[in-house]
């Protein structure tokens, strides 16, 4: 019945204008590039986007010297071999093209999706949990109509599906019995609907209705949407993953957006489990610095940890651009909720921190640092730690490889490091979008 409304929806839809596509929690890593906007030819390389070589006796290597550093203008003989090492060099210039796509386009609608299949040496329960195996984690397909409210009032709608080892995970879990967590392959796959939601919006101002990814965090569900193949442990354990109900989304201005609504709790799906606000704000403060403040609070489930969880939980994030090629991201998570009888349920802080360098758009390097504590219903506290060292890069446009090693140490076991008190993880997946 769900979904011959939303194919009723869809045919409606025809008759309104067309959207242009977007993405909830984001479909595509972003990267910081000062190659981004460039045509790169490999021949007549545009400027910052030359060979990161600047020994090839052309001084300073700028446009304005008249010396951009091509890979056919004989820096192998003049530096030594590896200082152009292809057509697009390893760190040199980058000429991906477009991406290929398999759906299109129809009345407005788009559709598209990827695969993710990964391999970790070891698990730490989040997400990562089948270790030294390679697994699925997301077969994911969606459908869409972006809203476009330029010429006044629009509708539009997406739909997600999931199918992996992330599908456990992804379910509306929440509740224990939500509409898909009986969709499983075994213990370990299954599928899961985790967006499902219409969208209206007049001028600065959209609604959507419906069951649809939170706002809080930096990091996502979908695989497209993070740098670190690996979760944060913020991430997976303080924060909402979904949200049923409605959330109003208004853009004050070019450098303010503001967001307010209401949610039958965390991770629910369509169930009546709770009541609590969702909201908060971006806001760009300078060119180079956005600051993010999103909040929930109130009733998050009536059958999370086997009570009934109330509280209250932020998210505030700090994005700075460093450079060009640059970015630096601090994140900050605070939850404190409680029983029906006053007793803690979780209570925890984490601080995140991201720096990601961007060499060219096939290539981008990465730290994070996190700190995480916890004091939980069953009287374990724990301060965690976590270092993460990786890579992404696109040998194609529609495929990205992020291999990483990771280093977490712990005070105790409630984490689930296998190790103990620390652990080393190497882990590599791949993205395949269409």
């Amino acid at each position: 019945m769900k979904l011959s409304k939303l194919a009723l929806i869809a045919a409606l839809a025809c008759g309104t204008y067309a959207g242009n596509a977007f993405a909830d929690q984001s479909n595509d890593i972003q990267l910081v590039s000062h190659c981004a906007a460039a045509a790169c030819d490999c021949g007549e390389p545009a400027c910052g986007c030359e060979s990161m070589n600047l020994d090839c006796g052309c001084g300073d290597n700028s446009c304005d010297g008249g010396c951009a550093v091509g890979c056919d203008s004989g820096c192998d003989s003049a530096c030594g071999v590896g200082s152009c090492l292809d057509d697009c060099g390893l760190f040199g210039d980058c000429c991906l093209g477009d991406p290929y796509t398999l759906f299109g386009e129809h009345c407005g609608w788009s559709a598209g999706g990827w695969v993710q299949m990964g391999y970790h040496s070891k698990g730490n329960g989040l997400f990562n949990s089948r270790p030294d195996e390679l697994q699925l984690h997301q077969a994911w397909l969606y459908a869409e109509k972006a809203i476009d409210t330029s010429n006044g009032f629009d509708i539009g709608g997406r739909i997600d599906y999931l199918y992996g080892t992330d599908s456990q995970d992804t379910q509306a879990f929440g509740t224990g019995t939500g509409y898909d967590n009986d969709w499983d392959n075994g213990p370990d796959y299954g599928h899961a609907l985790p967006q499902l939601y219409l969208e209206m919006g007049y001028g600065d101002l959209s609604v959507k209705l419906g069951n649809f990814y939170t706002i809080i965090g930096w990091e996502v569900v979908g695989a497209t949407g993070n740098f670190f193949y690996s979760h944060a442990y913020t991430m997976y354990n303080s924060e909402p993953f979904t949200h049923t109900g409605a959330l109003a989304t208004y853009n004050a201005s070019d450098d303010l957006t503001v967001w307010g609504g209401y949610t039958t709790g965390w991770d629910s799906g369509f169930n009546d489990n709770g009541d609590s606000f969702l909201g908060g704000f971006s806001a760009g403060l300078t060119d180079d610095l956005t600051f993010i403040y999103t909040t929930t609070f109130g009733r998050f489930g009536e059958a999370r940890y086997g009570a009934d969880e109330r509280g209250y939980m932020h998210s505030i994030i700090a994005d700075y651009a460093v450079s060009d090629s640059l970015e630096y991201i601090i994140q900050s998570d605070f939850l404190d909720t409680e029983d029906v009888n006053g007793a803690t349920v979780r209570e925890t802080f984490g601080i995140n921190q991201y720096l990601i360098k961007t060499l060219n758009d096939c290539w981008a390097v990465g730290g994070r640092f996190e700190w995480w504590n916890a004091d939980l219903a069953a009287g374990n506290a724990s301060d965690v730690y976590a270092l993460t060292l990786g890579a992404n890069y696109k040998p194609h446009a529609n495929v990205m490889v992020r291999p990483e090693i990771r280093f977490d140490w712990d005070d105790d076991q409630i984490a689930g490091l296998e190790d103990g008190d620390d652990q080393t993880t190497f882990g590599i997946d791949t993205i395949f979008t269409f």
